[in-house]
């Protein structure tokens, strides 16, 4: 591959002025911790309206969001969670450390999102909840979803670690009728390093979660009621400052990078055996928290070497995410009474993209056009190197 000249692109986190305001507001106040001060109450009620409403529960971290929400929800032992089998870890592990039985099932070939007729070959009995991810900010096919919950007397559990500010015909995450769990670890698309939340539609089951939250207490309790088993999932107060002021310019991002995607998307599909990620019009605002692409037909150390051509030309490239049931982790609690070979043998499109699938940084997409020409060249070269 002959070298060129790296493209320039934005750093990530972004920040300004308004992050050191907020930081500065929230250590004047005194109080640094949620039950003290007001930047935790104040940024729940925040991005619960920028979402279309409901009751944001903030809490330490995305996984924990999953996991207070099942837990609400009435997972625990002797029940099953769907998940789709091309997904970060932590949504089959939010399940499973909580004592469920997560079932991994096949996604989409071109979306990679939760394939509906695969999930709906896995409902039985035991199924409590189905949790699709929308992966990489575009929204998995919530009304086949929402039918085959309902039909099966079962519950949607959006893992919206992706999605921030994403659209499913014009609705927006807080009215869609579902739970919905985001993560706000230092790579998303709103970040104060970690930290993590979770939308309720029913004010109920966001006092349940708040108990579960805060070690079972109750927000008023002064002599140690503790009303229910719980943990410290707790955010505190400067973290919530700083998501304040990232909420505050999610929208401007996720303009410029809907237009940057449609951009170097339509440059990408011009490169001989890259295919990129497909959308849904129903889907009718995608963050994109990841530029996505595949390379059907390439092995995984042919795609590992790709990965590494673009990062030494200063692209920040990474591997798709390992099938979940092809980690260890997977399999140390919570596994289904399968082997590895059979859940391979019922997601094919699984095996497919965890091998020949590549990320680039949403921040490639704040980039200027000239920068994702330059991107997209690069991927060119490496292919062709490949």
């Amino acid at each position: 591959m002959s070298p060129r000249p790296g493209p320039t692109f934005p750093d990530w986190p972004q920040f300004d002025d308004t992050e050191r305001r907020a930081l500065d507001r929230a250590l004047s106040q005194g109080q640094w911790w949620r039950m003290g001060g007001s930047e935790v109450d104040s940024f729940e009620r925040e991005f619960a309206a920028h979402h279309g409403g409901g009751h944001a529960l903030a809490v330490t971290n995305g996984t924990h969001a999953l996991e207070v929400a099942l837990e609400v929800m009435g997972v625990g032992p002797g029940t099953e969670v769907i998940v789709p089998a091309f997904t970060f870890i932590s949504s089959s592990q939010a399940a499973q450390r909580i004592g469920a039985v997560a079932v991994p099932v096949d996604v989409d070939p071109d979306t990679y999102n939760i394939d509906v007729a695969a999930t709906a070959a896995a409902i039985t009995p035991r199924t409590r909840v189905i949790m699709p991810v929308h992966m990489a900010g575009l929204m998995a096919d919530l009304d086949a979803l929402d039918k085959l919950a309902s039909d099966a007397g079962a519950r949607i559990l959006q893992d919206a670690a992706h999605a921030h500010g994403a659209r499913w015909q014009g609705r927006r995450v807080g009215e869609l009728g579902s739970i919905a769990a985001f993560s706000f670890q230092n790579g998303k698309l709103m970040t104060a390093g970690e930290g993590g939340a979770v939308l309720f539609g029913d004010p109920d089951e966001y006092e349940k979660a708040f108990l579960r939250h805060s070690c079972g207490r109750p927000r008023t309790d002064r002599r140690y009621h503790h009303q229910v088993a719980g943990t410290n999932m707790r955010m505190n107060e400067f973290s919530a400052a700083v998501l304040r002021a990232q909420l505050s310019r999610l929208d401007s991002q996720i303009d410029v990078r809907e237009q940057r995607w449609a951009y170097l998307s339509t440059l990408l599909a011009q490169v001989p055996g890259v295919r990129p990620q497909a959308g849904d019009p129903r889907a009718d605002r995608n963050p994109h928290y990841m530029a996505m692409f595949r390379l059907p037909g390439w092995s995984e150390e042919r795609r590992n070497l790709l990965v590494d051509r673009l990062v030494e030309a200063g692209v920040p490239a990474f591997a798709g995410f390992r099938a979940i049931y092809r980690t260890a982790a997977f399999w140390q609690v919570g596994a289904p009474d399968e082997s590895v070979d059979a859940i391979a043998a019922r997601c094919p499109h699984t095996e497919a993209i965890s091998q020949d699938c590549v990320w680039l940084h949403h921040r490639t997409l704040l980039a200027s056009e000239q920068a994702l020409a330059e991107t997209a060249a690069i991927v060119a070269d490496a292919v062709a190197a490949g």
